[in-house]
């Protein structure tokens, strides 16, 4: 059964007109439910992330300060979100989230949390809306505890995945895949092991022959025990904080690809949802819908 994490506290309140679709974690899981793609069953609610693997990714100094609220008020900016105690503790449990996910992923194959893909948080700072890296923290979490000798990373959400890269910069059991805008956010790029930057407006027909020519190959060569799949739908070119111009169908497609060939060498992956930032909502949940459609059609 897939095992998915969600927590009523994914939702936080923002002050009004923030650009960040907060509502889509609220929506999200009810379409899932009201279409049938879901059951209740299937949701299971994250607690709050053991600190030890959060500072096993994560600069001590840095952790307390968020956890103090003490963070320095330029570096705060930079997140993105208003700092409160609420916050960092949403943020603690999505990492949870992806944590238990992980373990689920090992013993089913696949597992889901509606939430994460935080992959701007560096080891010691926050930013872009993201302050704990959840699929970092569960990569390292599955080196040290698990038979996991060999990591890829599947960032495919439309901004670098830059924490991440700087986290696994120089660690050869975790192998870092970034395939983004070139010309977006950030605009200072970190170096991952691999980085496919794309032009502006890139299509579905260009979009998908590079992944597709790359992923299996990548794969291949790297020979990873588990993946992390990064499905961000800001690649869609109605998204707002986006400049490529894939459609919901080729969305779609990519997930098909990236799922279809996880699936037939079957090896275990944890998705995290990413980013999303169409301006109509409708756009953003159909979308993200469609990874736990693609999901359950070729995963169970």
């Amino acid at each position: 059964m897939l095992k998915i994490a969600h927590h009523p506290i994914y939702q936080h309140p923002l002050p009004k007109g923030h650009r960040f679709p907060m509502e889509k974690y609220d929506l999200l899981p009810h379409q899932l439910l009201h279409e049938g793609t879901c059951e209740k069953e299937n949701f299971f609610e994250p607690n709050l992330a053991d600190d030890q693997y959060i500072y096993n990714t994560h600069e001590a100094n840095y952790v307390r300060s968020l956890y103090e609220l003490s963070i320095e008020r330029r570096a705060a900016r930079k997140i993105g979100f208003p700092l409160s105690e609420a916050l960092v503790k949403r943020e603690r449990i999505i990492t949870d989230g992806t944590l238990k996910a992980c373990e689920f992923a090992i013993d089913h194959g696949v597992a889901m949390n509606i939430a994460g893909g935080t992959h701007h948080a560096y080891t010691n700072r926050g930013e872009a809306f993201c302050m704990l890296n959840d699929q970092a923290i569960g990569a390292t979490y599955l080196l040290s505890k698990k038979s996991i000798k060999k990591i890829l990373i599947v960032d495919l959400d439309v901004h670098q995945g830059n924490g991440t890269a700087e986290i696994f910069q120089g660690n050869s059991k975790v192998f870092t895949f970034s395939m983004h805008g070139k010309n977006n956010y950030p605009f200072k790029k970190e170096k991952s092991d691999l980085d496919i930057a794309l032009k502006d407006n890139c299509g579905d027909d260009e979009y998908l022959t590079i992944l597709k020519e790359t992923l299996p190959k990548l794969i291949n060569q790297q020979k990873p025990d588990f993946i992390f799949y990064l499905s961000g739908v800001d690649i869609l070119a109605s998204d707002k904080l986006g400049r490529l111009g894939c459609s919901i169908k080729g969305c779609k497609e990519r997930d098909e690809l990236v799922l279809g060939l996880v699936n037939q060498l079957e090896i275990p992956v944890e998705i995290s949802m990413g980013g999303g930032y169409s301006p109509d909502i409708k756009s953003i949940i159909e979308s993200h819908a469609n990874t736990f459609r693609t999901v359950q059609d070729i995963c169970f």
